[in-house]
Parts: structure tokens; sequence; C-alpha cells
């Protein structure tokens, strides 16, 4: 990744459009430079959408991060990453029981954390189709920390039990699980709202404007939003781009608690009086938590479906219900 810094002309447009390469006064050729910083990264990917050259920032950050794991930097002792990886590598809350059909739900960590009410329905309006679900983490935390092996090994267990139970789709509810998965995983993928459609569910979410968070891993081709937009009528408008990420990407918000803050009161300083919308629950999690209520995500909306984000110990303790 030090070469694709090479690359880099100066021009300052990646350190105007990052809030952490604007604290440490970097461009990228800067950043590949300072290994110290990989885990103050956000990995949201403004970097590149913005840079001539197309140099990718969280890349460098994660090549970095993944040198420093192999030198046997031990994230597991880290007292900023120790929790996580304890839930995470592997998934303690893996449940696959009802993992059975060709196509199966898989709603990720996150969604069934923040959002209880709505996956029950979820789930009873897949099950009517025969459609099943498999609880477990997609691992992307975990190889965003830099354990790219851990991850690797933990994604293809979780392909053979898939497999083992007759899997042939899985129905993606999360962005970031569908993105990170999509090459890694060899069961082809739809979307929810794809599968929705497809099964003739779902209702029409209507409202005079939607002002859109478009989350990172989706930010950049809207694929996933492709497959939502169908479910809504109104005007639908890119409010946040200016935004840079929801304070939670990259696990970073641990290294740059400040950062995280900045970026979640911009999106709350833009969405003003017309709240937000958005199709990632961290996304949402992380806006309701610095105290914009009016944040919503779509599926409990198309689903019918009035719920608020709990906080707190709450969405561990939904986490853990799921593999019961």
């Amino acid at each position: 990744m030090g070469a694709d810094a090479e690359k880099c002309v100066h021009c300052g447009r990646c350190t105007a459009s990052c809030l952490f390469l604007e604290k440490y006064g970097l461009d990228l050729a800067g950043l590949a430079k300072r290994p110290e910083l990989a885990y103050s990264c956000f990995l949201c990917g403004k970097c590149a959408a913005v840079c001539p050259k197309g140099i990718d920032g969280a890349a460098i950050a994660q090549a970095m991060r993944r040198d420093q794991a192999g030198d046997g930097k031990d994230l597991r002792r880290d007292g900023d990453y120790r929790l996580l990886l304890w839930e995470k590598a592997p998934y303690k809350f893996a449940n696959y029981r009802r993992a059975s059909g060709r196509p199966v739900l898989f709603p990720g960590c996150n969604f069934p954390s923040f959002f209880p009410r709505t996956m029950a329905r979820l789930e009873s309006v897949m099950a009517v189709h025969g459609v099943g679900v498999a609880y477990d983490c997609c691992e992307k935390p975990v190889h965003e920390l830099g354990l790219a092996e851990d991850a690797a090994m933990h994604i293809r267990r979780m392909e053979e039990k898939l497999r083992a139970r007759g899997v042939e789709e899985l129905v993606m509810v999360c962005p970031n699980c569908w993105r990170f998965l999509d090459g890694r995983m060899g069961i082809p993928m739809v979307t929810i709202y794809e599968k929705l459609r497809q099964l003739g569910e779902g209702g029409t979410v209507k409202r005079d404007a939607f002002p859109l968070y478009y989350p990172c891993p989706d930010r950049a081709e809207k694929r996933f939003f492709t497959d939502i937009r169908p479910f809504l009528e109104g005007e639908v408008t890119d409010a946040f781009a200016r935004v840079q990420c929801c304070g939670l990407g990259g696990c970073a918000s641990a290294r740059e608690p400040e950062l995280a803050r900045r970026m979640t009161t911009g999106a709350a300083e833009t969405a003003a009086d017309g709240g937000l919308y958005t199709y990632c629950a961290s996304c949402v999690s992380s806006f309701r938590r610095k105290g914009l209520e009016r944040a919503w995500h779509l599926l409990p909306l198309i689903l019918g479906v009035d719920e608020a984000v709990p906080l707190g110990m709450k969405p561990l303790f939904n986490r853990m219900r799921r593999a019961l």
C-alpha cells in the first residue's frame, strides 16, 4: 500500500474531506508513514472517493493493521478491543438451528440487537415462505482490526455450516455484511429488500422527502439502496454527502472518541427538523445514542413496525437471546 501512497500529488483533497487526516495534518502519503495511527482511521472510504489518483486510505490503514497484528500485537489484551474480539472471534451468539432451506435470512449482529421486534416480524414473514434464519457475525470487525486470517477461517466455517444445511442463497439485511462477504462467501446473496419484493411482502413508505444517509459500504455504488427504492414514495435526497461517517467505522471511535462525536453531531446538525433515513442498524444506533431522535431505519418502516432503538446493555442482551 506504500506504493499506492507514492502516487500522492499532495493536492489536499483527502485532508479536507477527513476529520482524522485533518487532525494529524496528513495526506495519504503522510498516513502511510504513520503506522501508529492505523487504528485511528475510520475506514470510511471518503478519501478514496475524492483522491484524483484513486489512492485508498482505508486500504493503507488496514495493511498497517495487518502488519501490526502479524508482528504479535495482542489485540485480545487491548482494552479497546478485548470485549469485541471475545464476542466476535468467533461469534459467541451464533445460532444455525433454523438455518434450513434453500434461502436463509442472514441478519448479522446489529440489526437483531437494535431492532428485536422488527427482527421477530421479519422471521415470521420469512418463515411463511420457507426461508430459515442463521445468526452469526460476518467477521468484518475482526478483519478490520487486522486479523484477516482469523476472519477468513471463521467465514470458511460459516460457509461449511450453511452448505451442510442445504443453503443455496443468503438473504442479507445488513449492507456491511453484504459488502464484506461479497467475494468472500461462495453462496449467492440477495438483499432483504429484493427478497421482500420477490415474495410480495412489505409496504410502501410515503413521505414528502427522504433525507438519506447512505452507509459507508454502499455510498459509492448504492447497489443495496437500489433494491430499497421501490418501497419509497417521495423525493430521495443525498442530504448527508458531507458527513464523513456515523462515527463507528473501522472501530476507530475507541482511539478517536472526539472525532466520532463530531461526525455524529455533524449528521444531527445537517438533519435539523427533517430527520434522517438510512438502512444500517449501526448507523441508526450511533445517531440515536448521540441524541438524534429523528433517525429511522427503513426496514422497520417497510414492515410496518414502530420500534425505538434500545440503549445501554439491552442490545447485547438482544443478541444473546438469538442464541437461545
